[in-house]
C-alpha cells in the first residue's frame, strides 16, 4: 500500500522529504549534544561541590571536558594573591612538558606572564587565538612566544568577584580540531566553578591549618598544665608537711611521740623505711640517737663517743650528701670512714644513703639520715634537695623542742620577775599614758599642719591636689557628674606688702580667705597654694553658669574695701576657670594648669575679671613659649634693631633728645615693637637682657648718630626696675652706663613711677648710686601711681615724663589745672617736665600755651628724617 502511495509522489516531493529527514537528523544530533553538554556540566557542578583537593577537581574537569571537546592539551594557571606569582597546579600536553621542567633554571611566573596566559590575565578577557592572531600579538610585542606552535589556543580568565585570579586553557595541535562559541561558553562556565572550588579549598586549608595550630597549642598547654598540677600537688604536699612540722614544734608531745610524728611526715614526702636522727650533746663529744627505725628490726644505737662513722662524716662535712655503696667503700678504703672504729661499720648491705646536717642555733648539732637496701628503692638529687629543705624546718622543730624544757625550767623564775616588774611598770604606765595622749595630740596637729596653710588654716597645695585627684576618679566613675576649678590671683597683694608691710599683708590674706569661704558651699574645697594664689574646687555643678555665678560673687566680694592699717584699701582678683571632662588623659596637674593658664589670660585682659579655659589659651601659651625661645635666639644672634624717636620743644619743634626703642623684624609676625617686646620679656624674665642689649646697640649706632646730631642732644633711655632688685643686676647696669659712648651730661635714665612706688627703697639706693656717674635720672609715666611730692624733694632726679593719659583730657578744665599743678611742682623742684603722647597739632599748641617746654608723640615725629639714621616717625606704639 505504501509503495503504491510512494509511486504517486513526484520527484520534487521526494526531494523535499529527503531534505526534511536531513534537518531532523541534524536537529537530533544537536539535541543529543546539548544533553551531553548538560550532563557534563552537571557532573562538573557535582564535582565542584564534593571535591576536597584542587588536583582532583582539575583532573575531573579534564576528564569531563574530553566528553565534549578534545582536551588532551589542557592546563590551569592560578595567581598567588599574596606573592603575585603565577603558577600551574594542573598541566596536560601532548608535546610540551610542565613549564617547571621546560624552564628549570628560570622564573616560571615571569615566563607565564610574558606569554598568552599572562596576556589573558592582564586583559581579563577570553582569548581564542589562531596562528594569525598569535603572530600579530608577537609582532606587536604584547606577548613572547612560549612552547610549541599550536593550531588553536583558547584561554578563559577565572574570576573571584571582579578580580582575575587565574586562566583555564585548552589548545589544539590538530588542524581538524576547532573551537567556537560553544567551547568558549563551556570553558567560561567551568572557570566559574574553578573560582568557587579554589576559594572553598583554600578556606578549608586555612581552617585545617588553624585547627592543627590550635590543637598543638592546646596540647602544649595541657602538658604544661599537667606539669603545673603535678608540681602544685608536690608543693601542697610539702606545704602540708611543713605545717605539720611547725605544729609539732609547738606541741607538748613526749620525745618518742615527737620523733615518730616527724618520721611520719618525712614518709609522706619520700621513702623513709630506714631512718634515724643523731644529735650531739651539749659538750659536742658524744653522739646520741633519739630516733631510729630500720627494716632489719635492730635496736637503736647506744650513746657513743664522737668517732669516724657515717653520721660523724656528715657532721664534719657540714653539707648534705647522697652516697651509694661504691661511694661508701671508697671512703672506707681512703680511711675517711671507720678507720678508728671499724666495729661501727654495718654498711655492707646499704644500697643508697642520704645524710643531711641539722643546724641548731646556727651550728651543726645533728644529722637526719635515710637509706635503702635494694635497687628497687632509689634516691635522686631532687630527693636530696627536698630532704635538705625539710631538714631546716625539722632542725627548727628540734631546737624548739630542746629549748622548751629549759624554758619551762626558767618559767617560774621569770614569772616572779615579771610580777615584780609588772608592779613597777604599773606605776610608770600612768605617766606613759599621759605622754602618749600628749604625743597623739601633737601628731594630729602635725598631720593637720602638713596638709593646711598655717596662716589661713585652709588646705594647702598637697591637700588640694589629693582632693582634686579624688574628684577626677569620681567623674570617671560617674560620667554625668562634673566639677570646676577656680584659680584666683589677688591683683594688689604685692603692693600691700611693699607699702603697708607683711603684717598687714597677712591680715589681708586672712580676710580674703574668710570672704572666699562665704561664696562657696560646704561640699566645695577652698585652698591656698601660694603667696596670693587661692584655688576652689566646685563639686557637683550642673553647668558652666554655676561656676560663673560663684566667680562673679567672688569678684564682688573681693572688690569691697579692706580696712588695713587704719585706712581703706581696695583690691581685686583675676580668676581662671577650668572644667572636668570625660577625657581619660585628664590629671589633677593638667586641670589645675588649665585654670592657671586661664587666670594669666584674665590678668592680661586687664585684671578684675575671669576667663574660662579653652584650647585657644593652650595654643596661645604654646605660641608664647615658642616666641620666648625665638626672642632668646634673636638676642643671642643680635637680630634686634633700634629706632630713635625725637623729643622736641613744643613751640619751635626743635629736637632736643632722642629716645631709642628696640624692634624685632620677625619672619612670620612682622615687625614686633618695643611695647610687645617688653611684654614678651616680662613673661620670660628677659627684661634686663633687653635693656643691656639696647646699650650695646646704642654704642654700635653711635658713629652714625655723631654725624647727624648736635653735641648737646640728649639720649633718653627707659630702664626696667628689674635691674634694681639684685646687687649683681645693679652692678651690670652701672657698668653698661659707664661703657656708653654718650657723655654723662647728655644721658638720661628713666624709671617707671609705678615700679618706684612699689619698691621705693631699692630705687632710692640705686638713684644715689647712679647719681655719682653725673648722669640725669628721671621718672616716666609720672602721675600714674600718684607718688608723694615729698619723695621728689630728696631724690636726685633731673626730670619727669608725664603719663600719656593726661594729654587725652586736655579739654577738661580740671585736668588742665592738674597739669598746671604738675608743671608748677616741677619748676619748684627744678625738674624738667616732658609730656608724652602728643598725637595732634592741636594738643601741641594747647600744651605750648600752658607753658610746657618739651614733649614727644606723633605730632612731633615728622620734623627730622636723616637718611643715615633710623629716626622713627611712623611708630604709633610709642605714644599709645
Amino acid at each position: 500500500m505504501f509503495r503504491e502511495k510512494t509511486d504517486l509522489l513526484s520527484p520534487r516531493e521526494i526531494g523535499r522529504l529527503y531534505k526534511r529527514i536531513s534537518r531532523l537528523k541534524s536537529l537530533a544530533l544537536k539535541y543529543k549534544r546539548s544533553e551531553v553538554v548538560q550532563n557534563t556540566l552537571f557532573d562538573i557542578s557535582n564535582l565542584a561541590a564534593t571535591v576536597e583537593r584542587e588536583d582532583e577537581f582539575y583532573s575531573g574537569i579534564q576528564s569531563s571536558l574530553n566528553k565534549l571537546l578534545p582536551a588532551d592539551n589542557f592546563f590551569i594557571a592560578i595567581l598567588n594573591q599574596i606573592t603575585g606569582d603565577l603558577n600551574i597546579p594542573f598541566w596536560v600536553d601532548e608535546k610540551d612538558p610542565h613549564p617547571s621542567e621546560l624552564y628549570p633554571l628560570e622564573d616560571i611566573s615571569s615566563k607565564l606572564f610574558s606569554g598568552l596566559t599572562g596576556y589573558v590575565l592582564k586583559q581579563k578577557k577570553t582569548l581564542l587565538c589562531d596562528s594569525d592572531k598569535f603572530e600579530e600579538l608577537v609582532s606587536s610585542g604584547e606577548i613572547v612566544s612560549r612552547g610549541s606552535d599550536c593550531h588553536l589556543w583558547l584561554g578563559v580568565p577565572i574570576y573571584n568577584g571582579e578580580q582575575a585570579i587565574g586562566v583555564i586553557v585548552v589548545q589544539s595541535y590538530n588542524k581538524e580540531i576547532n573551537y567556537g562559541d560553544i567551547e568558549v561558553e563551556l570553558m567560561t562556565f567551568i572557570s566559574q566553578h574553578i573560582s568557587g572550588v579554589i576559594e572553598r579549598v583554600q578556606h578549608r586549608h586555612h581552617l585545617e591549618a588553624a585547627i592543627k595550630h590550635r590543637t598543638k597549642e592546646l596540647s602544649v598547654a595541657y602538658d604544661k598544665l599537667k606539669q603545673e598540677v603535678t608540681e602544685r600537688r608536690r608543693a601542697e604536699n610539702l606545704q602540708k608537711s611543713l605545717f605539720e612540722i611547725a605544729e609539732l614544734s609547738n606541741s607538748n608531745l613526749d620525745d618518742n611521740t615527737f620523733y615518730a610524728e616527724l618520721h611520719r611526715v618525712i614518709s609522706h614526702l619520700l621513702p623513709a623505711n630506714n631512718c634515724y636522727i643523731g644529735l650531739l650533746d651539749e659538750s659536742n663529744r658524744y653522739l646520741q640517737f633519739p630516733f631510729y627505725v630500720s627494716q632489719l628490726n635492730v635496736g637503736a644505737p647506744k650513746r657513743r663517743p664522737f668517732s669516724d662513722g657515717l653520721t660523724e662524716f656528715i657532721l664534719k662535712q657540714k653539707k648534705p650528701l647522697l652516697l651509694d655503696n661504691n661511694d661508701i667503700k671508697s671512703l672506707i678504703a681512703s680511711k675517711q670512714l671507720y678507720a678508728k672504729a671499724p666495729q661501727l661499720n654495718y654498711t655492707e648491705t646499704i644500697y643508697q644513703w642520704i645524710g643531711v646536717p641539722l643546724f641548731i642555733q646556727g651550728i651543726v648539732k645533728g644529722a637526719l639520715t635515710i637509706y635503702s637496701f635494694t635497687p628497687s628503692q632509689t634516691y635522686q638529687e631532687k630527693d636530696l634537695d627536698l630532704l635538705t629543705f625539710v631538714s631546716q624546718h625539722i632542725a627548727t622543730a628540734i631546737e624548739r623542742k630542746l629549748s622548751a624544757e629549759s624554758l619551762r625550767q626558767s618559767y617560774e623564775q621569770l614569772e616572779e620577775k615579771v610580777t615584780e616588774r609588772t608592779r613597777a611598770l604599773a606605776m610608770l604606765n600612768q605617766d606613759l599614758e599621759k605622754e602618749i595622749a600628749q604625743r597623739c595630740k601633737v601628731e594630729q596637729q602635725l598631720v593637720h599642719d602638713a596638709s593646711h596653710d598655717t596662716l589661713t588654716g585652709l588646705p594647702n597645695r598637697a591637700r588640694f591636689m589629693e582632693r582634686l585627684s579624688q574628684g577626677i576618679k569620681h567623674v570617671r566613675r560617674h560620667g554625668l557628674d562634673r566639677f570646676a576649678i577656680l584659680f584666683i590671683d589677688l591683683d594688689r597683694f604685692k603692693l600691700i606688702n611693699d607699702t603697708l608691710g607683711h603684717l598687714q599683708g597677712d591680715k589681708f590674706l586672712i580676710e580674703t580667705a574668710r570672704r572666699l569661704n562665704l561664696c562657696i558651699r560646704d561640699n566645695d574645697t577652698l585652698a591656698r597654694i601660694g603667696g596670693d594664689e587661692f584655688v576652689i574646687l566646685l563639686d557637683s555643678i550642673n553647668d558652666t553658669r554655676d561656676a560663673i555665678e560663684v566667680t562673679e560673687r567672688i569678684l564682688g566680694e573681693l572688690s569691697q574695701p579692706y580696712e588695713l592699717a587704719n585706712q581703706s584699701f581696695t583690691s581685686g582678683a583675676s580668676i581662671g576657670i577650668s572644667f572636668s571632662s570625660r577625657n581619660s588623659t585628664d590629671t589633677s596637674e593638667s586641670i589645675l594648669r588649665d585654670a592657671d593658664a586661664a587666670m594669666y589670660q584674665a590678668k592680661s585682659n586687664g585684671k578684675g575679671c575671669y576667663v574660662i579655659y579653652d584650647n585657644s589659651i593652650s595654643q596661645q601659651k604654646s605660641h608664647d613659649i615658642t616666641l620666648e625661645i625665638e626672642l632668646r635666639e634673636a638676642i643671642a644672634k643680635k637680630a634686634l634693631a633700634l629706632q630713635y624717636f625725637p623729643v622736641m620743644t613744643l613751640d619751635s619743634e626743635k629736637v632736643i633728645a632722642l629716645e631709642p626703642k628696640l624692634y624685632w623684624q620677625h619672619s612670620q609676625l612682622g615687625k614686633i615693637k618695643q611695647a610687645q617686646l617688653n611684654n614678651i620679656a616680662e613673661h620670660c624674665n628677659l627684661t634686663k637682657e633687653l635693656d643691656l642689649y639696647l646699650f650695646d646697640q646704642i654704642n654700635k649706632d653711635y658713629p652714625k648718630l655723631a654725624t647727624v646730631i648736635e653735641s648737646h642732644t640728649q639720649l633718653h633711655i627707659e630702664i626696667s626696675s628689674e635691674h634694681l632688685k639684685h646687687k649683681h643686676a645693679v652692678r651690670k647696669l652701672k657698668n653698661r652706663i659707664k661703657e656708653c659712648y654718650f657723655k654723662p651730661d647728655n644721658l638720661w635714665i628713666f624709671f617707671d613711677e609705678k615700679s618706684f612706688v612699689q619698691d621705693s627703697d631699692s630705687h632710692i639706693n640705686t638713684f644715689n648710686m647712679l647719681s655719682k656717674l653725673q648722669l640725669n635720672i628721671g621718672l616716666s609715666a609720672y602721675g600714674s601711681a600718684h607718688s608723694a611730692l615729698s619723695c621728689l624733694s630728696f631724690l636726685p632726679l633731673s626730670g619727669l615724663k608725664l603719663d600719656p593719659s593726661y594729654i587725652s583730657h586736655l579739654n577738661d578744665p580740671q585736668h588742665k589745672k592738674l597739669l598746671k599743678a604738675h608743671q608748677l611742682a616741677a619748676e619748684a623742684l627744678d625738674l624738667t617736665l616732658y609730656v608724652q603722647g602728643v598725637k595732634t597739632e592741636m594738643q601741641r599748641q594747647q600744651l605750648a600755651s600752658l607753658g610746657f617746654f618739651a614733649g614727644q608723640g606723633l605730632a612731633l615725629g615728622e620734623s627730622i628724617k636723616p637718611k643715615t639714621l633710623p629716626i622713627a616717625d611712623d611708630d604709633t606704639s610709642l605714644y599709645a
